[in-house]
């Protein structure tokens, strides 16, 4: 997630670079046409380019709303996967009966490795990353069998529940209050994992990076009375600045692509950690995860 920082300037440029060589080809071959064929080539009145560029800012508008609202929605997911987290605990606690300190332990620590693991695999990454000194030997054996590793340990959850009502350290209003949790917990997954699998689609991508260049071929020929000199530099400050939006929107509507402008769920699951331990009154508690420059992940 992208912090309130100075963000280098390669950073950005470093997102449109091929873009922006493009533009340089093709304003260097416009420029080169219209000069050698300045008669045979027809007046091209500003207004073209204008409407091109008009429609272009439509569409990224378009992009950006939708972008924002599928970043916004991984954001308030995770936000829900916080309060939840805690509130399992603070359940456990409250609603066992006396002497189960160590099993609630054993679950809350679960709790935090399901966070972790929920992150990574979203990312890609490896869900079983860490997940040291939060799970028993006999959870990592159960996970061994399961594909998708967040959803396993939610189900070990779910047995440790019944076998607390079972053994009658539970009554069953409890059970249904614990059992909503975890379906809470299981509902924010699936929304996750909707927004990871749910692909933008590309083809709008290639229509709006088209039009770009269309948008700079036209205004490359109307500004023909301008000259090489300043035409190629506007033309490449011009089309930069659509590219950017345009990035910006790409990298918001995959918000568990592993990037700067990613939800920040392993700094979310660290604050879990954290809160969950100190509920628990753990001494090792971990320290806050500090950002990576102008991000943090």
């Amino acid at each position: 997630m992208l912090l309130n920082k100075r963000i280098p300037a390669s950073f950005i440029i470093n997102k449109i670079k091929f873009e922006l060589v493009y533009v340089l080809a093709l304003s260097l071959l416009v420029l080169f046409i219209t000069e050698r064929y300045q008669k045979q080539l027809p007046e091209m009145p500003l207004t073209i380019p204008a409407f091109i560029g008009t429609a272009i800012s439509i569409l990224l508008s378009f992009k950006l709303s939708q972008s924002y609202d599928r970043w916004w929605e991984a954001r308030k997911i995770w936000g829900a996967i916080v309060n939840d987290s805690r509130s399992f605990v603070i359940q456990l606690q409250s609603l066992t009966n006396k002497g189960n300190e160590e099993r609630i332990k054993k679950i809350a620590l679960r709790q935090i490795a399901w966070c972790y693991s929920l992150g990574q695999s979203l990312r890609g990454l490896n869900p079983t990353e860490h997940l040291n000194g939060l799970l028993t030997n006999e959870d990592l054996n159960e996970l061994k069998h399961h594909h998708n590793k967040p959803l396993a340990l939610l189900q070990l959850h779910g047995k440790e529940i019944k076998e607390l009502k079972e053994n009658n350290q539970l009554d069953i209003f409890s059970q249904i209050q614990l059992d909503n949790t975890l379906v809470r917990l299981c509902d924010a997954q699936g929304k996750s994992e909707r927004i990871k699998t749910t692909v933008f689609p590309e083809t709008y991508r290639l229509y709006l990076h088209s039009m770009i260049y269309l948008f700079v071929v036209t205004l490359s020929i109307s500004l023909k009375e301008v000259g090489g000199i300043f035409e190629i530099p506007l033309l490449i400050l011009i089309s930069s600045a659509f590219f950017l939006l345009e990035k910006t929107a790409t990298h918001m509507q995959d918000p568990f692509e592993n990037k700067p402008t990613d939800t920040a769920m392993t700094a979310i699951a660290r604050t879990i950690e954290i809160n969950i331990k100190q509920l628990l009154k753990e001494n090792n508690i971990p320290p806050v995860a500090q950002a990576k420059n102008f991000y943090l992940s």
